[in-house]
């Protein structure tokens, strides 16, 4: 079974290796969306194929305390933080916490997005 749990996170950034006439070359904004995705059975003695509680203290410790309200830019291992590599960081900083991670969805605005799952690239 799969849960999932969404997350807004508010950042800005700018994209370095991008011709100088292009827009998001400049320093801009995003409210971000991200979906974490958990694929697992369901405990017999919870009935939860993962707390959602824990999905949220993990998030909050590995990933929104880093990136909310921050220059992605600023952050290690984000110097060009494309939304793609945005979503590989969320992944590598979550994989060690959630050992049945599944996938992650990043949105930078409505209908624009990356789903990033490594097991089936």
């Amino acid at each position: 079974m799969i849960v999932y749990r969404s997350f807004r996170i508010h950042s800005s950034r700018y994209l370095p290796n991008l011709e100088d006439d292009h827009i998001c070359k400049k320093m801009h904004g995003h409210t971000f969306n991200i979906t974490v995705y958990v694929k697992d059975s369901v405990d017999d003695k919870t009935g939860f194929v993962i707390d959602f509680y824990d999905i949220d203290v993990i998030f909050q410790k590995y990933i929104h305390k880093n990136v909310d309200h921050k220059v992605l830019n600023d952050v290690d291992g984000l110097e060009n933080p494309t939304s793609e590599n945005l979503s590989i960081w969320i992944w590598e900083n979550l994989i060690p916490h959630l050992p049945n991670l599944y996938k992650i969805e990043v949105s930078e605005d409505f209908g624009t997005g990356i789903i990033y799952q490594p097991s089936n690239e």
